[in-house]
């Protein structure tokens, strides 16, 4: 996936009331952006750090650029739009670059499904039935490893909709899970069990119920993004 139009950098001063952002160009002139990152965002933002953002040219929005890309505290880049991720869970699917997705002959994006009134992000259909993938987009690194953590903050949403993939699994339907690492230098995921252990302990439940839990890497700069790589879960601490 390329940025389009170009990513533009800036350094970050603030991050505040959750979605908002105060940056300042090379040129000293300031903005307010969006952040679409309903996270802590923790270890994944410095004032004063590289950042890159998406300007708009639409006059109706209120803002005039979306916060697309972090420098970490770690020196790592980290994509922070995280509506980002299911797009590019997407574009690796139909290019068949997660193997052990391939093969399917259809995709349904947001299917409700389940009885906690939820929607699974893609529904593929194969010829021996349907796989349930929901998608995780995971930013959350540390200074002394190189293993990634989800979720930043607790997620009773994400904890739902790992009981409702195990719910799927027990009755025989393909459920899967999939970590979208959108944060440079990463070569492991495991369940952050120090921020929210309940999500942790969901995971290994549902794992034990025959939820397929992938992890996929990508590589980025403020060009491009892409799925790159599959990365080991580390299901137990």
């Amino acid at each position: 996936m390329r940025f389009s139009p170009a990513l533009e950098e800036a350094r970050l001063l603030r991050r505040y009331k959750r979605f908002l952002a105060d940056i300042e160009l090379a040129s000293g002139e300031q903005l307010t952006i969006h952040c679409p990152n309903t996270g802590s965002m923790l270890n994944c933002m410095v004032e004063g750090g590289k950042v890159w953002f998406s300007r708009s040219s639409d006059p109706k929005r209120k803002l005039p650029g979306t916060w697309e890309i972090s420098e970490t505290p770690q020196g790592r880049l980290a994509c922070v739009n995280t509506g980002r991720a299911n797009a590019l869970v997407e574009e690796a699917l139909c290019a068949g670059r997660i193997k052990e997705l391939a093969g399917f002959t259809a995709l349904r994006r947001e299917v409700p499904y389940g009885e906690e009134n939820s929607r699974v992000d893609f529904r593929l259909e194969f010829p021996e039935g349907p796989a349930y993938v929901e998608v995780k987009s995971v930013t959350l690194g540390f200074s002394d490893s190189t293993t990634a953590a989800f979720p930043d903050s607790v997620t009773q949403r994400g904890t739902k909709h790992l009981r409702e993939l195990g719910a799927l699994a027990r009755q025989g339907v393909r459920a899967v899970q999939l970590y979208c690492v959108n944060l440079s230098g990463i070569d492991a995921v495991r369940p952050a069990d120090e921020i929210d252990p309940a999500y942790a302990a969901a995971l290994r439940v549902a794992v034990a119920e025959g939820v397929e839990v992938l992890a996929y890497g990508v590589s980025l700069d403020g060009e491009r993004i892409e799925v790159d790589r599959r990365l080991p879960v580390q299901i137990n601490p």
